[in-house]
């Protein structure tokens, strides 16, 4: 293997990283005990050898270029292993410390996720948590991300997925709804009811409702007076204030299932679930904190 960094080179690579994440070749310089100017030359001997500029500057701050940006990205990806190596080798990776960027959707994340995370953090204390609670997909190299759940089977083969669970879906209703608009028997009886619909990001369009008829799984598109959109606990809500029916997972309603607050319908056509997947990047250098947390939630809620 042809030599190709230098420890000068790979000084500069750590001041530029240092630099970058304080958005200051003062604050870099402090950080890693040298003077502004070492700082400085080492960012012009890099962008001399990359042929582009790494930082706008002005008198009184520095940001990123684009191309700073992305360089940015993987030299800190890149760091990051080599300290993941050393820790490896040292036989230090009894307590993985550090920031996770995780996403998860809605529901998932208040249901499943969150709830387990304190119990994370007694066994692992050094690690903390950026977390971003939405039903958008994200962009994982722009925004940043080591890990993110999502409710669909990714069709993108950029990433690595592997399936948590699937989660039951249930049609719920409040006993005062039901008392007012009747019990649906059939499929059919949906024509007749308020059924709170919820968009889904991606197309902005009602997701159907899934269901199973004679054993062939079917797909209805429902009609009701309420439309949500980016928050799919709205149409929880809505139900639980007898506004209509709603069809959402089984865990997001155990509680109320059980103390009578909603009732589950179509009981005999139910049985259909969507997967929940954990999914990054292909080919991304996991650290010992990304695995460590990947494989407590696999532990934790893969069934």
């Amino acid at each position: 293997m042809k030599r190709q960094f230098d420890a000068v080179l790979l000084g500069s690579i750590e001041l530029f990283c240092l630099a970058a994440e304080l958005k200051s070749f003062t604050a870099a310089a402090n950080a890693a005990g040298v003077t502004p100017a070492a700082v400085s030359r080492s960012i012009t001997r890099l962008e001399e050898r990359l042929g582009v500029r790494l930082f706008v500057r002005t008198t009184r701050h520095i940001r990123l270029t684009e191309s700073g940006e992305l360089y940015f990205h993987h030299c800190k990806d890149a760091l990051t292993q080599l300290m993941e190596a050393e820790t490896a080798v040292a036989g230090q990776q009894i307590n993985p410390a550090g920031t996770i960027r995780i996403s998860l959707p809605t529901t998932y994340g208040h249901y499943r996720v969150l709830p387990i995370l304190a119990d994370f953090r007694t066994h692992y204390p050094n690690i903390q948590f950026e977390l971003h609670i939405t039903n958008r997909n994200i962009d994982f190299l722009d925004e940043g991300f080591d890990l993110a759940i999502r409710g669909r089977t990714p069709p993108d083969s950029n990433f690595i997925s592997r399936k948590i669970e699937d989660a039951k879906l249930v049609v719920v209703a409040t006993p005062q709804y039901l008392s007012q608009k009747g019990q649906p028997q059939k499929l059919e009886d949906l024509a007749d009811h308020d059924c709170i619909q919820f968009e889904l990001p991606s197309t902005g369009r009602p997701i159907p409702w899934l269901f199973y008829k004679d054993s062939i799984e079917h797909e209805i598109l429902t009609n009701g007076s309420y439309r949500c959109s980016e928050d799919v606990l709205g149409g929880v809500t809505l139900a639980k204030s007898s506004a209509g029916l709603f069809q959402t997972y089984h865990y997001v309603v155990e509680k109320e299932l059980e103390n009578g607050t909603l009732v589950e319908v179509l009981k005999e056509f139910s049985g259909r679930a969507r997967p929940f997947n954990l999914m990054y990047p292909h080919g991304k250098f996991l650290s010992i904190k990304v695995r460590t947390l990947i494989d407590f939630i696999m532990n934790r809620l893969s069934v």
